[in-house]
Protein backbone atom coordinates (compact mmCIF):
# COMPACT_ATOMS: atom_id res chain seq x y z
CA UNK A 1 0.00 0.00 0.00
CA UNK A 2 1.21 3.28 -1.14
CA UNK A 3 1.52 5.51 1.81
CA UNK A 4 0.41 9.24 1.39
CA UNK A 5 2.63 11.82 2.86
CA UNK A 6 1.00 14.71 4.41
CA UNK A 7 3.47 18.35 3.67
CA UNK A 8 1.15 20.43 5.25
CA UNK A 9 2.64 22.84 8.28
CA UNK A 10 0.84 24.52 10.64
CA UNK A 11 0.32 28.38 10.18
CA UNK A 12 -0.41 31.58 12.21
CA UNK A 13 -2.54 34.16 11.02
CA UNK A 14 -0.80 37.33 11.46
CA UNK A 15 -3.06 39.57 12.67
CA UNK A 16 -1.48 43.00 12.71
CA UNK A 17 -2.86 45.61 10.14
CA UNK A 18 -2.14 45.19 6.66
CA UNK A 19 -2.08 47.30 3.32
CA UNK A 20 -4.06 46.09 0.63
CA UNK A 21 -2.40 45.26 -2.43
CA UNK A 22 -4.85 47.44 -4.53
CA UNK A 23 -7.66 49.80 -4.89
CA UNK A 24 -10.10 47.44 -6.80
CA UNK A 25 -13.25 49.18 -7.58
CA UNK A 26 -16.41 50.96 -5.93
CA UNK A 27 -19.92 50.77 -6.93
CA UNK A 28 -22.78 53.18 -6.89
CA UNK A 29 -26.33 53.15 -7.00
CA UNK A 30 -28.26 54.73 -9.74
CA UNK A 31 -31.68 55.25 -11.41
CA UNK A 32 -30.00 56.74 -14.50
CA UNK A 33 -28.04 54.09 -15.74
CA UNK A 34 -27.58 54.62 -18.77
CA UNK A 35 -26.40 57.55 -18.52
CA UNK A 36 -23.65 57.20 -15.92
CA UNK A 37 -22.19 54.88 -18.52
CA UNK A 38 -22.28 56.72 -20.77
CA UNK A 39 -20.52 59.67 -18.46
CA UNK A 40 -17.76 57.44 -17.21
CA UNK A 41 -17.07 55.56 -20.94
CA UNK A 42 -16.46 58.90 -22.11
CA UNK A 43 -14.61 60.54 -19.27
CA UNK A 44 -12.41 57.68 -18.14
CA UNK A 45 -12.24 55.70 -21.48
CA UNK A 46 -14.11 52.85 -19.14
CA UNK A 47 -15.94 49.48 -21.35
CA UNK A 48 -18.32 47.72 -20.29
CA UNK A 49 -17.54 44.16 -19.24
CA UNK A 50 -20.69 42.86 -18.27
CA UNK A 51 -23.93 44.10 -18.06
CA UNK A 52 -27.32 43.05 -16.69
CA UNK A 53 -30.66 44.24 -15.66
CA UNK A 54 -29.50 44.91 -12.13
CA UNK A 55 -25.50 45.83 -12.45
CA UNK A 56 -22.94 46.74 -15.01
CA UNK A 57 -19.27 46.37 -14.66
CA UNK A 58 -16.78 48.77 -16.33
CA UNK A 59 -13.19 48.63 -16.42
CA UNK A 60 -10.12 50.73 -18.02
CA UNK A 61 -7.80 48.58 -17.43
CA UNK A 62 -6.79 44.49 -17.03
CA UNK A 63 -9.03 44.63 -13.47
CA UNK A 64 -11.76 42.87 -14.21
CA UNK A 65 -13.85 45.71 -12.94
CA UNK A 66 -13.43 49.09 -11.58
CA UNK A 67 -16.73 50.60 -11.41
CA UNK A 68 -20.25 48.65 -10.30
CA UNK A 69 -22.93 51.06 -11.41
CA UNK A 70 -26.59 49.46 -9.67
CA UNK A 71 -29.61 49.73 -11.54
CA UNK A 72 -31.87 50.88 -8.56
CA UNK A 73 -35.55 52.97 -9.56
CA UNK A 74 -36.40 55.92 -7.30
CA UNK A 75 -33.60 56.56 -6.07
CA UNK A 76 -32.62 60.35 -5.13
CA UNK A 77 -29.33 61.99 -6.28
CA UNK A 78 -27.23 62.59 -3.13
CA UNK A 79 -27.70 65.99 -1.18
CA UNK A 80 -25.75 68.96 0.44
CA UNK A 81 -27.04 66.93 4.34
CA UNK A 82 -26.07 63.72 3.56
CA UNK A 83 -22.96 61.99 4.59
CA UNK A 84 -20.99 60.24 2.16
CA UNK A 85 -18.36 59.79 -0.45
CA UNK A 86 -17.28 63.86 -0.99
CA UNK A 87 -14.95 62.64 -4.38
CA UNK A 88 -13.39 59.65 -5.94
CA UNK A 89 -10.03 60.20 -8.05
CA UNK A 90 -8.10 59.24 -11.18
CA UNK A 91 -4.44 59.82 -11.64
CA UNK A 92 -3.40 60.51 -15.30
CA UNK A 93 0.20 59.80 -16.53
CA UNK A 94 0.82 63.32 -17.23
CA UNK A 95 -0.58 67.28 -17.83
CA UNK A 96 -1.07 66.35 -21.32
CA UNK A 97 -3.29 63.56 -20.94
CA UNK A 98 -5.06 65.57 -18.37
CA UNK A 99 -5.50 69.20 -20.57
CA UNK A 100 -6.43 66.66 -23.60
CA UNK A 101 -9.43 64.71 -21.63
CA UNK A 102 -10.53 68.42 -20.29
CA UNK A 103 -11.00 69.51 -24.14
CA UNK A 104 -12.71 66.37 -24.93
CA UNK A 105 -15.07 66.49 -22.18
CA UNK A 106 -15.52 70.74 -23.18
CA UNK A 107 -16.53 69.56 -26.86
CA UNK A 108 -18.43 66.88 -25.74
CA UNK A 109 -20.91 69.41 -23.38
CA UNK A 110 -19.19 68.42 -20.54
CA UNK A 111 -18.06 71.20 -18.13
CA UNK A 112 -15.72 70.87 -15.17
CA UNK A 113 -16.93 71.33 -11.60
CA UNK A 114 -13.70 73.40 -10.84
CA UNK A 115 -9.98 73.37 -11.46
CA UNK A 116 -7.90 73.25 -8.38
CA UNK A 117 -4.06 73.16 -7.85
CA UNK A 118 -3.87 71.41 -4.96
CA UNK A 119 0.24 71.90 -4.73
CA UNK A 120 0.69 68.62 -5.03
CA UNK A 121 -1.25 67.31 -7.49
CA UNK A 122 -3.33 69.80 -10.30
CA UNK A 123 -6.98 68.90 -10.29
CA UNK A 124 -9.77 69.19 -12.19
CA UNK A 125 -13.13 67.71 -10.97
CA UNK A 126 -16.45 66.81 -12.31
CA UNK A 127 -20.04 65.80 -11.66
CA UNK A 128 -21.39 62.51 -13.00
CA UNK A 129 -24.85 62.74 -13.94
CA UNK A 130 -26.23 61.38 -10.19
CA UNK A 131 -23.53 64.49 -8.96
CA UNK A 132 -21.11 62.20 -7.70
CA UNK A 133 -17.72 64.05 -7.44
CA UNK A 134 -14.82 62.84 -9.81
CA UNK A 135 -11.41 63.91 -9.47
CA UNK A 136 -9.17 63.70 -12.46
CA UNK A 137 -5.73 64.92 -11.21
CA UNK A 138 -1.90 64.38 -12.49
CA UNK A 139 0.78 64.63 -9.64
CA UNK A 140 2.80 67.90 -9.86
CA UNK A 141 5.99 66.17 -9.03
CA UNK A 142 8.25 63.46 -10.64
CA UNK A 143 8.13 60.92 -7.92
CA UNK A 144 5.73 59.60 -5.44
CA UNK A 145 8.12 60.55 -2.67
CA UNK A 146 8.54 64.06 -3.64
CA UNK A 147 4.86 64.61 -4.19
CA UNK A 148 3.72 63.17 -0.85
CA UNK A 149 6.91 65.11 0.56
CA UNK A 150 5.00 68.38 -0.15
CA UNK A 151 2.02 67.50 2.13
CA UNK A 152 4.44 67.92 4.92
CA UNK A 153 5.25 71.87 3.52
CA UNK A 154 4.76 74.98 5.68
CA UNK A 155 2.75 75.97 2.40
CA UNK A 156 0.41 72.89 2.24
CA UNK A 157 -0.05 73.44 5.70
CA UNK A 158 -1.38 76.93 5.39
CA UNK A 159 -2.80 76.25 2.08
CA UNK A 160 -4.10 72.89 1.67
CA UNK A 161 -7.35 73.07 -0.05
CA UNK A 162 -5.28 75.11 -3.05
CA UNK A 163 -5.38 77.70 -5.63
CA UNK A 164 -8.50 78.17 -8.95
CA UNK A 165 -6.52 77.78 -12.12
CA UNK A 166 -8.00 78.51 -15.63
CA UNK A 167 -7.70 75.24 -17.35
CA UNK A 168 -7.87 77.05 -21.16
CA UNK A 169 -4.88 78.95 -19.97
CA UNK A 170 -3.13 75.78 -19.46
CA UNK A 171 -4.36 74.01 -22.62
CA UNK A 172 -2.94 77.24 -24.81
CA UNK A 173 -0.02 77.11 -22.99
CA UNK A 174 0.75 73.44 -23.84
CA UNK A 175 -0.06 73.62 -27.23
CA UNK A 176 2.38 76.44 -27.79
CA UNK A 177 5.25 74.22 -26.22
CA UNK A 178 5.46 75.26 -22.74
CA UNK A 179 7.35 72.54 -20.63
CA UNK A 180 5.52 70.76 -18.18
CA UNK A 181 7.23 71.63 -15.29
CA UNK A 182 6.28 75.63 -16.08
CA UNK A 183 2.64 74.14 -16.50
CA UNK A 184 2.38 72.56 -13.16
CA UNK A 185 3.59 75.39 -11.21
CA UNK A 186 1.25 76.40 -8.45
CA UNK A 187 -0.46 80.04 -9.73
CA UNK A 188 -0.50 82.82 -7.37
CA UNK A 189 -4.04 83.37 -5.72
CA UNK A 190 -6.09 83.43 -2.76
CA UNK A 191 -7.02 79.85 -1.18
CA UNK A 192 -9.55 78.17 -2.87
CA UNK A 193 -12.93 77.40 -1.14
CA UNK A 194 -13.70 73.98 0.03
CA UNK A 195 -15.41 71.48 -1.91
CA UNK A 196 -19.43 71.53 -2.16
CA UNK A 197 -21.70 69.04 -1.04
CA UNK A 198 -23.36 67.38 -3.66
CA UNK A 199 -26.43 68.91 -4.56
CA UNK A 200 -25.90 72.31 -3.13
CA UNK A 201 -25.91 75.16 -5.20
CA UNK A 202 -22.53 75.69 -5.62
CA UNK A 203 -21.38 72.08 -6.39
CA UNK A 204 -18.20 71.88 -7.05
Amino acid sequence: MDTVLDTRRRRTLDTKPAAPVLFAHFVLRSSNIDKMIDWYMAMLNMRVVQRTDYICFLTYDDEHHRLGIVNAAGLEPPGPKNSGLAHVAYTFADIGTLLATYARAKKLGIPPARCIHHGPTVSIYYRDPDGNGVELQVDRYPSKEATAAYFQTPEFKKNPIGVVFDPDTLVRAWEEGTPDEELMKMPDGPPAAPQSPPGSKSSS
